[in-house]
């Protein structure tokens, strides 16, 4: 037998999937996440799944280690190496020109601080021709600060390095050779930076300083961004790496003899070699795999757009699929920093399971606060005493206690109501009203993360199903879709694994880009052809390393558009990389652009000449995916049956195995099974379908 294994950690579970290539079966499971070590929950995971893992033909994960490292602040100690006069611009930035109103608006405090920039000599143009040769002898001296001073990593960010890098190739070069053998910081004694490095470091294989160059993480003009990028990319690249080395090394003692594959926060996959050299790309590893599940789901159902939530313990994410395909934007912003990459438009707040409610000003509050693995809500018994969302959703009878993720917890009932009770006697409120009190405000906290994606943007949520899914999410999935007039929610197999089954159904990609900077009126269509044709062909090549057979290999072109005068722009695709050669490219682009400006911000200006800025290729490379068949369905003598609470009346509700259902099923009602637990409130009616999706219509 072989083994397809996805596997995602999360902030209180590490969840995994194991499909088998020979029958076609899939189990998930899942384990405590580990804080201390992340690679023991992951291996104690996938014990429970795989108890041979040279039988793993296919290993795919998601990480947030870089993620964490930013939102916590622990990552390296970055040395910013930027073109004389240039050294301001990172901690200059945009100003607030997004919240220009906003008097509360504070930038968000620079990853790299004005003491660690260092300028270098040199400079070109905005045409990549040399003005100022390189002052070698300054990147060296540059170099004996960060071995002196204890810097984990050097961002090199130099003045027109997207039209010619060979400064920054050059710089690079020196750097290296200067630092390869480099101490890190665990080699300093200050109390301080020991903490923060404490988790790079304990997994940490290498000594090297890691050098990143701003053109290799982000061909793309804006200096600021770039610089932003090439920080990122510097400052959770330590920890990355280590991390990956480290569960490389893990499993290799254990007998995988196939390569480890991480999500990257486009959608795509690559292999942890690729990783560990551009680790920004992994920055969203983890949430991403469920827009991938959203993807396949879609394409399953028949379904063209998709709104998919991801609720955990500790987050609530939310993700779009439109037309059938991710929704991926060109650049993002991750706690308030630019990042210059592909990547899946995300939307994320702190309303999980493990959202602690409060009172504030007489008022209920629900997170973000976590309670998050340890302790955990006061129902999971490990010492948590303040109430959540899940010891909520256990008092309104809403959980079996007794069958929680598929048996390998028991919950505790009595400390859930005692914490509960001691909130709803702050607050004068029956803890049943508070009970749900506290749904409704994570609800609503979560409907209006969705339109955020959706309303703000100008997309209608009701023309779109609901996937749900998450430990949490199908509990609360109807809610939002009656807050929302969302008339679908569809609940994959596997809910609280759904986003390790998404990495399963992910392609492995990878994304080029060139500047290409040409008004309409003098673009050279032949020129753009070849150039294009020059990206794919080094693509193709990428996706050869990274082990994808030839005719599983496709490329896709696009071209970012503006109107003359304007600083942003639209991705445009294109059919192929000839087709700017042909004679009517300029006035059929320009007339696709009005298209897309107009659904973009429902105005166009067709009469305008519109100018080319950069030019995009992406390599796609898919394996065979896993089949996603309905499990055998087998009856059920009698269900269980217990009060529950819905809209401040009790009802008599069945509790249900998913693995038993069949045909439809009229609410109220409460499915259980391993990795999640779905609520079917009064007047909805669930139907599982040929694929075993339960499929929720709301107030039917």
């Amino acid at each position: 037998m072989s083994y397809r294994v996805a596997m995602d950690i999360g902030g209180t579970f590490t969840d995994v999937v194991r499909y088998d290539e020979t029958t076609g079966s899939v189990v998930a499971s899942k384990a405590s996440t580990t804080p201390h070590d992340l690679a023991e929950g992951v291996f104690a995971a996938l014990g429970r799944v795989v108890d041979d893992p040279s039988r793993i033909s296919y290993f795919v994960h998601g990480t947030t280690q870089g993620l964490n490292a930013l939102l916590e602040r622990k990552g390296a100690r970055v040395l910013l190496l930027a073109s004389t006069g240039a050294g301001d611009v990172y901690r200059i930035a945009r100003g607030n020109r997004d919240r220009m109103f906003d008097l509360r608006y504070r930038k968000p405090a620079p990853l790299v601080p004005g003491e660690d920039v260092a300028e270098v000599d040199g400079r070109l143009d905005w045409r990549g021709e040399e003005l100022v040769p390189l002052d070698e002898e300054g990147v060296r001296r540059a170099a004996r600060r960060v071995r002196e001073e204890g810097f984990d990593a050097v961002a090199v960010c130099l003045l027109f390095s997207y039209a010619d890098p060979r400064h920054e190739v050059r710089a690079g070069e020196i750097l290296r050779e200067e630092l390869g053998g480099a101490p890190c910081a665990r080699q300093h004694d200050d109390a301080q930076r020991v903490r923060q490095h404490d988790d790079a470091q304990r997994v940490r294989q290498h000594d090297d300083v890691l050098v990143v160059l701003s053109h290799e993480v982000a061909r793309e003009w804006r200096e600021y961004e770039r610089t932003s990028s090439a920080v990122l990319e510097a400052y959770t690249g330590p920890v990355v790496r280590g991390y990956l080395a480290e569960i490389e090394r893990r499993f290799a003692e254990r007998g995988l003899g196939v390569p480890v594959h991480v999500m990257q926060s486009s959608g795509g996959l690559v292999n942890a070699a690729y990783a560990m050299r551009r680790p920004l790309q992994t920055l969203l590893s983890g949430p991403v795999g469920g827009t991938m599940g959203g993807v396949a789901a879609a394409r399953l159902l028949g379904r063209r757009n998709a709104i998919c939530v991801d609720m955990g313990g500790t987050s609530f994410d939310v993700s779009l699929v439109v037309d059938g395909r991710p929704d991926v934007s060109a650049e993002a912003r991750i706690e308030g920093h630019p990042v210059l990459m592909p990547i899946v438009n995300l939307h994320t707040i702190g309303a999980g399971g493990g959202s602690i409610a409060y009172a504030e000003a007489g008022a209920l509050r629900v997170g973000p606060e976590s309670a998050g693995a340890v302790p955990g809500p006061a129902c999971y018994g490990r010492g948590g005493t303040r109430p959540t969302v899940t010891d909520a959703n256990v008092v309104l009878g809403r959980v079996d206690p007794e069958w929680f993720a598929g048996g390998l917890m028991d919950l505790d009932v009595e400390a859930a109501g005692a914490a509960v009770a001691a909130l709803g006697e702050e607050l004068a409120l029956d803890p049943l009203d508070l009970a749900e009190g506290i749904c409704a405000v994570a609800n609503a906290k979560m409907a209006q993360a969705i339109r955020t994606l959706t309303v703000e943007h100008g997309v209608e949520p009701r023309e779109f199903s609901l996937v749900a899914f998450g430990g949490a999410g199908a509990m609360h999935a109807v809610f939002i879709a009656r807050e929302l007039g969302i008339s679908e929610v569809v609940v994959p197999r596997f809910p609280g694994a759904f986003s390790a089954w998404g990495m399963l159904e992910a392609e492995v990609r990878r994304d080029l880009t060139h500047p290409y900077f040409r008004p309409q009126d003098v673009l050279d269509g032949a020129d753009m052809a070849r150039r294009l044709a020059a990206l794919e062909a080094e693509v193709l090549e990428a996706l050869a390393e990274q082990g994808v057979p030839a005719e599983r290999r496709r490329v896709e072109h696009a071209v970012d558009v503006r109107y003359e005068g304007q600083d942003y722009t639209l991705t445009i695709p294109l059919r192929e990389a000839g087709e700017p050669a042909g004679p009517g490219f300029p006035a059929e682009i320009a007339a696709r652009f009005a298209e897309a400006h107009t659904s973009r911000y429902g105005h166009a200006t067709p009469e305008a000449p519109v100018e080319f800025v950069m030019l995009r290729s992406t390599g796609l490379g898919s394996f065979p995916r896993a089949a996603a068949g309905a499990p055998d369905v087998t009856g059920e003598a009698a269900p269980a049956v217990r009060d529950v609470v819905f809209d401040g009346a009790v009802h008599r509700t069945p509790v249900l195995r998913r693995a038993h259902l069949d045909g439809e099923l009229a609410g109220p009602a409460i499915v259980v099974e391993e990795t999640a637990t779905t609520v079917v409130p009064p007047g909805c009616l669930a139907t599982v379908d040929d694929n075993g999706f339960l499929i929720v219509k709301v107030d039917q």
